[in-house]
């Protein structure tokens, strides 16, 4: 059974291979749900191969390239911590935890731990 799954609210669709989850998390410092954000998309794919998709010839999937590749990015995020994000689609999903210490010479503003979960969605 082919999975078919619009991307985000656009009309583009794509063939659905698998789905990783991951999480991320920017405890010390800017404490900046960029890079939470970022680690955790980085969380979900880098531990992964993907034979589907081959630079030359095609994969596992005959005449498949990455240039075929598309990517659906689904991010829970604090709602309150961010503003107009284009192109990744970002829902509620915060957990805002005590990090136990607030460390003043990495920057922190307070003790807060921002987690954020990704789903990443690869297809073609």
């Amino acid at each position: 059974m082919e999975a078919t799954r619009s991307v985000g609210s656009s009309s583009e669709s794509m063939k659905l291979l698998f789905v990783e989850m991951g999480v991320g998390y920017d405890q010390h410092g800017l404490q900046d749900i960029n890079a939470a954000s970022m680690g955790a998309c980085r969380d979900d794919i880098s531990s992964n191969s993907i034979p589907a998709f081959r630079r030359v010839n095609g994969g596992s999937i005959p005449g498949l390239t990455f240039e075929q590749m598309k990517l659906h990015i689904k991010l829970g995020v604090p709602q309150s911590l961010y503003g107009k994000i284009l192109n990744v689609e970002v829902v509620d999903g915060r957990l805002i935890c005590s990090s136990g210490v607030r460390v003043e010479e990495l920057g922190d503003k307070n003790e807060h731990c921002y987690i954020i979960n990704a789903a990443v969605y690869v297809g073609y």
